[in-house]
């Protein structure tokens, strides 16, 4: 039967667009070389007859591609995939008196904060941002979390496509799609991919956020509080609560963060050094992966998505990654706890749903809400709604038994944050370091006295060395002499 031109030409145009010129040619040259048919080859993968077809198809595959480089995330991709979810889901721009409202509720907030907290104000600015300001004021903390996974998953790519050449052995094709061309291609779809799906995270929560702090993380760099008016109103539109008061709980929430990343200069390194720390232990299931190279389907952008969704990422835990997990899911409870005990102190006096309010944001949480959901599928992490009780439970606890300026002085240091053991039993917390104190003065009384005896007897030892005891040997020298 003979060939199809039309055939070989898209298998053609399609290596070309993956692999370059160069490569192209050497892998068509050591298809036909092994008696390979290229019709058959592009029958197999599903490429398009028509030129047409094939045109758009090649534009797309090109579009992924581009700007990648050799990044583990296309984080340009990231930002058009994020852009465009928001743009389904309905984006506007800040109005001037939506822009008045947000200003003057971080405003009243701070000023509410003062007298529930030995943290002050955070010195930066008051923001009201767009979905889409969201999305792209908050990205380069998104690569902060995600690019440590991504890498892994790049490297795991990698290593797949090295033993996939590897079982070609002396095959002619493997000299045209070795880890040279295929790694740079396979790095490049994997970037794509992960870019896809951060930009499809990020998207999403842009819609539902209701300022920089949504996740227990700092979003942003910076002491700056920002809310969402477009988010805000539409959660405020479910409620029995005025919108007015919605947004000043809210407000509170926000601004509570921001002084604590702010007035805690280590807590923002800890948390996302903590994630980093996961990521350097993180094994990914290469068995999922080889499936996914399998069933790419190239002239479906789409299915890359998905096939890479499905179980590819999917994450074994190790025994470094579960204990860097319970130090974050930790520290994230009793971030989350100290703000929401210290902004219902604040907001107590002044909304009347002040206590409604704060059981449906304890109740998102509990559902598994948009940040946790987000988190979850970008690192693997969750913050657990059990620990954020937890923590809650100690920081009030706590206050009640030693006042805020004690609660307050944990944060001075990580050394003296509560532990997860000892979020295990909050209401014990302060009996347990009392005991703890009790123990290292004792420790401490019994060093001194060691210490004290150990002075008492270097006078004794000096007197055995002292010049004046050599008197007698000096006479009888001296009577030598004479």
């Amino acid at each position: 039967m003979s060939q199809d031109p039309a055939g070989e030409e898209s298998w053609e145009a399609l290596l070309r667009s993956m692999l370059g010129p160069q490569a192209a040619d050497e892998a068509m040259a050591a298809m036909r070389a092994a008696g390979l048919d290229p019709e058959a080859m592009a029958n197999a993968a599903g490429l398009p007859q028509d030129r047409n077809q094939l045109a758009m198809m090649l534009g797309q595959m090109q579009h992924i591609l581009a700007a990648g480089g050799s990044d583990p995330v296309n984080w340009a991709l990231a930002g058009d995939v994020a852009t465009q979810v928001v743009r389904q889901a309905g984006d506007v721009t800040v109005t001037a008196a939506q822009a008045a409202d947000a200003a003057e509720a971080l405003r009243v907030a701070d000023l509410w904060l003062d007298a529930v907290t030995e943290l002050g104000p955070s010195g930066g600015a008051t923001r009201a941002w767009s979905r889409s300001e969201w999305a792209r004021e908050t990205l380069p903390t998104w690569k902060t979390l995600a690019e440590p996974i991504a890498t892994s998953v790049a490297r795991a790519l990698e290593r797949v496509l090295e033993e996939q050449t590897r079982e070609l052995g002396d095959h002619p094709l493997a000299a045209g799609l070795g880890a040279g061309a295929g790694g740079g291609m396979i790095r490049q779809l994997g970037g794509a991919v992960f870019g896809m799906q951060v930009g499809q995270a990020v998207g999403t929560l842009a819609a539902e956020a209701f300022g920089a702090s949504d996740t227990g993380l700092p979003l942003v760099e910076g002491p700056d509080a920002a809310l969402v008016p477009a988010n805000v109103n539409a959660f405020a539109e479910g409620l029995d609560a005025p919108a007015e008061e919605v947004r000043l709980f809210l407000a509170v929430r926000e601004v509570a963060h921001a002084r604590l990343f702010a007035n805690v200069p280590w807590l923002r390194a800890h948390l996302l050094g903590t994630v980093e720390a996961y990521a350097r232990e993180i094994s990914i299931d290469t068995g999922a992966i080889e499936e996914a190279v399998r069933g790419l389907d190239p002239s479906d952008p789409e299915s890359l998505r998905e096939a890479f969704s499905g179980g590819v990422f999917a994450l074994e835990q190790s025994d470094a990654q579960r204990a860097a997990l319970v130090r974050l899911e930790t520290a994230l409870a009793l971030v989350e706890g100290w703000v929401e005990v210290v902004a219902g102190q604040a907001v107590a006096p002044h909304l009347p749903h002040a206590v409604p309010l704060r059981e449906m944001i304890r109740r998102r949480r509990a559902a598994g809400g948009p940040a946790e959901q987000t988190f979850a599928s970008l690192v693997g992490l969750e913050l657990r709604p059990r620990r954020l009780r937890e923590a809650a439970a100690l920081w009030t606890h706590l206050a009640g038994q030693r006042g805020t300026e004690a609660r307050d002085a944990l944060w001075s240091h990580p050394d003296l944050m509560p532990t997860a053991e000892e979020l295990d039993d909050p209401l014990g917390f302060v009996t347990a370091r009392d005991a703890a104190a009790s123990a290292d003065e004792d420790v401490d009384a019994a060093l001194a006295s060691i210490f004290a005896e150990a002075e008492q007897s270097e006078p004794t030892d000096a007197a055995d060395d002292d010049p004046g005891e050599s008197r007698p040997d000096g006479d009888d020298d001296e009577g030598d002499l004479r």
